[in-house]
């Protein structure tokens, strides 16, 4: 496989260390890409770790160096749940000559797993290493669904380079259009100028912020299950769950919290990668490895726990309810299988239709009682708008 020739093995120091786990831990089970081996058949392998190291593009870059052997560590110690799922540890991919020699790396190595049906969850770096995963489904499909799990959206000047925090402006912005929807997960309103809060809107792009979130966490299914990528920023964390290094904001989501959402991006049908991104090591990181390999372990949990429940095809499988909002005809549809909910977006055939694929966006049991009570659901209109434009 040439396009996965960008890949160093696991370091040898965390290849010795799995000598020393109990044979049932994940460590023994999982194949590693060695020195001596070199990298595994991935016949059968359905989710890969991928380490990036590159961070050049932080704002705060300083020239700092980092690994990421002690979340491998930690990871290979824990015990896999009721999996009947394949891993492997595919190794990292160093910084390039240039960011853009990176990005190129990284983009052709998860484009090749993904046409392999292998989910690679991504551990960085900077989370500017958003965009080459996005730019990896260019060939793919044709429109993505991107899920940002952030204190920020992101957003930046679009008229400046890239950097950790305004990648999603050269998504947007970048040919081929292939953003589709764009949602952050946990934002903070003190850390967006209103003006990118307004852009949000303007774009009818997603966003949740933390109290809603924090309230409700149920809220984040419906958005993870209609994802193609998920990110998620460590510093969307509150700093009593990561170490002091993270130097993240003492609002945030909890440690539970975090792993409820990874869970929910696994057991979404949709979702094909994963990056875990802005993690800063110190001498006292170890409770922040901890946590991610616990939002890994979850990821892979919900993975194992998929259902596919979308085909409403046969009429045996599911309950259609159908209901009237200022003249608006809403149709929804209920899973017997799982209990979860669609709604049905409808074509404009007077327009150039970009949805095709996307008739059916995901919902909760609530937006269809809001509906019975004359209230459009936000998902709805949203997507419906962008259907529009």
């Amino acid at each position: 496989m040439a396009d996965l020739n960008f890949l160093a093995p696991v370091p040898d120091v965390v290849v010795a260390y799995t000598e020393l786990l109990s044979p049932q831990a994940i460590g023994k089970k999982i194949k590693i890409h060695s020195k001596q081996h070199g990298i595994p058949n991935l016949e059968g392998v359905e989710i890969v770790l991928l380490g990036v190291l590159e961070n050049r593009n932080d704002v705060n870059y300083i020239g700092e160096d980092f690994n990421l052997n002690e979340v491998r560590n930690a990871f290979y110690k824990l015990y896999p749940g009721n999996w009947c799922t394949t891993m492997a540890d595919l190794g990292d991919i160093y910084k390039g000559e240039t960011v853009e020699d990176t990005y190129y790396a990284l983009k052709e190595t998860v484009s090749e797993l993904v046409k392999l049906n292998i989910i690679p969850v991504v551990l960085g770096g900077s989370q500017d290493l958003t965009y080459p995963m996005y730019r990896a489904f260019d060939k793919i499909i044709p429109m993505v669904n991107l899920v940002n799990v952030d204190s920020n959206f992101d957003l930046g000047d679009l008229t400046q380079p890239i950097k950790n925090t305004s990648y999603v402006g050269k998504i947007i912005l970048e040919e081929p259009y292939n953003l589709f929807n764009y949602a952050t997960i946990g934002y903070q309103t003190y850390f967006n100028s209103q003006e990118e809060i307004d852009l949000m809107e303007t774009l009818y792009f997603e966003a949740y912020r933390l109290g809603q979130v924090s309230n409700d966490i149920t809220l984040v299914e419906p958005v993870m299950r209609d994802a193609n990528i998920v990110t998620v920023d460590l510093g969307s964390i509150k700093a009593s769950e990561v170490s002091l290094n993270q130097k993240v904001s003492p609002n945030g989501l909890d440690g539970k919290e975090i792993c409820a959402i990874t869970r929910y991006a696994g057991i979404s049908n949709k979702v094909s990668a994963l990056g875990l991104f802005e993690y800063k090591p110190s001498q006292d990181d170890e409770i922040t490895c901890v946590l991610i390999s616990q939002m890994i372990w979850y990821f892979i949990e919900g993975l194992n726990n998929r259902v596919e429940d979308s085909d409403f095809k046969d009429e045996h499988i599911y309950q259609k309810f159908i209901t009237l909002v200022d003249s608006q005809e809403l149709n929804f549809y209920k899973s017997i299988k799982t209990g979860r909910w669609w709604i049905e977006i409808p074509f404009l055939n007077e327009i150039n239709n970009k949805l095709k694929r996307h008739t059916l966006l995901p919902c909760m049991h609530q937006d269809y009682l809001d509906a019975c009570n004359n209230q459009i659901p936000q998902r709805w209109f949203k997507a419906y708008q962008k259907n529009c434009v």
